[in-house]
């Protein structure tokens, strides 16, 4: 009988950490002037719960981070944590303040390299700034998520905010964060992404 049972107690184990998902991001993923329970990476856990989807979410996203911070991060989240999947949703306060695209896209490659190399997936999201920021500057931006999907050969998760934008009750004054009342629509779009890339 405690033969059986220790196998039963292994089995659950291997099921319960089946999936488990680091999530490096910054205040779009931290849930920016609300409630932690509040986020989508929060609600999208519980979204696999009701599923019965054998995931262990880890949101170590910190509002104002940028690739550097991430960068400096990652390595111990990784030791820590072992994640079968990390999605990195980083670059967007590198671009709000004027950080040079080579650096940015540096520093997405190096965690990319890190997180490959510790035997995680990685998807990458997509990051747009607003228009206000120059042709030159945004196209340079813009183009290192795409760059570093295709070197790297990685899903590209597309910016989860951009739908929301000009919708009514969906975001922040400041026209960049998205409120509570966004959450569940961000919620559909990353559940829809990656779940195909989890594991039964």
């Amino acid at each position: 009988m405690p033969r059986v049972l220790l196998l039963l107690l292994m089995l659950v184990s291997s099921v319960t950490h089946a999936n488990t998902i680091l999530i490096l991001g910054d205040s779009l993923s931290a849930g920016y002037r609300m409630n932690a329970q509040q986020a989508w990476p929060q609600l999208l856990a519980k979204r696999w719960q009701q599923e019965a989807v054998a995931v262990e979410l880890i949101n170590a996203s910190v509002s104002g981070d940028t690739t550097q911070g991430g960068l400096q991060r990652l390595v111990p989240l990784l030791k820590k944590h072992q994640p079968s999947l990390v999605l990195l949703e980083l670059g967007g306060n590198d671009g709000l303040r004027g950080l040079p695209p080579t650096l940015i896209e540096k520093n997405l490659a190096q965690m990319i390299n890190l997180a490959q190399q510790s035997g995680a997936k990685v998807i990458l999201t997509d990051i747009q700034l607003p228009p206000n920021y120059g042709r030159r500057y945004l196209q340079q931006f813009e183009g290192i998520f795409s760059d570093l999907a295709e070197l790297h050969q990685l899903p590209l998760l597309p910016f989860f905010v951009a739908p929301l934008i000009g919708k009514a009750g969906m975001m922040m004054d400041d026209g960049i964060h998205p409120t509570a009342k966004a959450q569940d629509a961000i919620v559909e779009q990353v559940h829809n992404f990656v779940t195909p890339y989890l594991k039964p």
